[in-house]
């Protein structure tokens, strides 16, 4: 298969969402909600295992007043599908963290996030994650 003068780019960009996602996860599990908070959109809304959706300042609240608490969140390799200024991506987890004041047992996830080009930053828009059990 050919390639075009656009593979570049776009493994490019897929490589710069990657690194906006551990960016994510590192921001996260430290509780830094102000760098967090820039790698959200405004509009962002997390779907949880359980199946409650948050609003970014729901989710980054939480974590701020340590209602949520990761102790760790390891993401495996990272699948990337680039499509202008949007962006898809799944990858495996293991994560442990502490809810409420009651420790989850370190569990392996899949998460599928949708991010979104907005004024020449990438941000996630939509994190939804389920476990594998």
């Amino acid at each position: 298969m050919p390639q075009t003068a656009d593979v570049p780019a776009v493994h490019a960009v897929a490589e710069q969402i990657r690194e906006v996602e551990r960016a994510r996860l590192r921001a996260l599990v430290a509780g830094d909600t102000a760098v967090a908070s820039e790698l959200h959109a405004p509009d962002f809304q997390l779907v949880t295992p359980i199946g409650a959706a948050l609003s970014r300042d729901d989710y980054l609240g939480a974590i701020a007043t340590g209602h949520i608490d990761y102790v760790a969140w390891e993401p495996g390799p990272i699948d990337v599908r680039v499509h202008e200024n949007a962006a898809v991506i799944r990858y495996q987890a293991t994560l442990e963290v502490v809810f409420g004041g009651h420790p989850v047992p370190r569990a392996t996830y899949w998460h599928t996030d949708s991010y979104e080009n907005i004024d020449g930053q990438w941000r996630v828009v939509w994190s939804q994650a389920t476990e594998i059990r």
